[in-house]
Parts: C-alpha cells; sequence; structure tokens
C-alpha cells in the first residue's frame, strides 16, 4: 500500500526575474514588474511531499521529524529572508522562477531521502500561482 505524506513549510525571499543575455527593454517586455533592478520578494509556500510504502515496524512512510529537519536545513535555513539572485549559489547564473525554484529545492532534498520514495515539490509564490515538480 503507497501511501503520501506532506510537510508544509514557508519562506520569504526577493528575486529579480532577469536574462543577463537580453536588453533591460526585453526583460521588461518578458518579465514585467518582475525584471524590477530592485527586486521584488513573495511569501512562498512549499509543500513537500513523500510518496512510498508504510513500513511494517514504524508504521511510517517517512518519519515526518527527520523530514521537518531536512527541509529546515537545506531550504529554509538557506533561502529565507534572502535575495535569491545574490545570495543564493544556485540563482547566480539561473533565472529564480517559481520553476526553477522548485527544481533546485527537489534537488536539495533528493539525495537526502531514501531513493526508493517518491519525492514531489509544490511551490506556491502566490496563493493562486504555484507549481509542481516531480523529478520528471
Amino acid at each position: 500500500m503507497r501511501v503520501t505524506v506532506n510537510r508544509r513549510a514557508h519562506f520569504n525571499s526577493a528575486h529579480r526575474l532577469y536574462n543577463c543575455e537580453w536588453s533591460d527593454a526585453r526583460n521588461s517586455e518578458v518579465f514585467g514588474k518582475c525584471a524590477n533592478p530592485n527586486f521584488h520578494g513573495h511569501n512562498y509556500e512549499l509543500v513537500v511531499s513523500v510518496t512510498g510504502e508504510i513500513h511494517p515496524e514504524t508504521g511510517f512512510v517517512m518519519d515526518m521529524k527527520i523530514l521537518k529537519d531536512l527541509i529546515r536545513k537545506e531550504i529554509e535555513d538557506q533561502f529565507d529572508h534572502k535575495n535569491l539572485n545574490e545570495e543564493v549559489q544556485e540563482f547566480k547564473t539561473l533565472n529564480p522562477t517559481a520553476e526553477n525554484i522548485s527544481v533546485v529545492i527537489w534537488n536539495k532534498l533528493r539525495n537526502k531521502i531514501d531513493p526508493k520514495l517518491d519525492l514531489s515539490v509544490t511551490l506556491y509564490e502566490t496563493p493562486r500561482n504555484f507549481v509542481i515538480y516531480t523529478g520528471n
């Protein structure tokens, strides 16, 4: 029997959507206000979902305390109250769109979670705009 467990987390970050190969005018045309050279911020909501078999001895798919600590260390501590473009190494050369942020988060967590378990990351940039990444 496969079950999915979910852990919700939160972080606040600033970013600027910008392609350094383009002119300021082109960036403004494509990214609008999000290309503001002074950055802008979001209150991100993150849901990390882990799917797998229930362990017969513990009754867990994954110990939620371990998942909570992993998210805090790998994501919240590294992204919360940071300027993603300037303070998070992965985004020095990668445009910090919600899509790219979700892939970076998934990659940070994937190698820390048992490979027998499926991993999905849902990232809400706003209450109405969110992305889901499953590694595919």
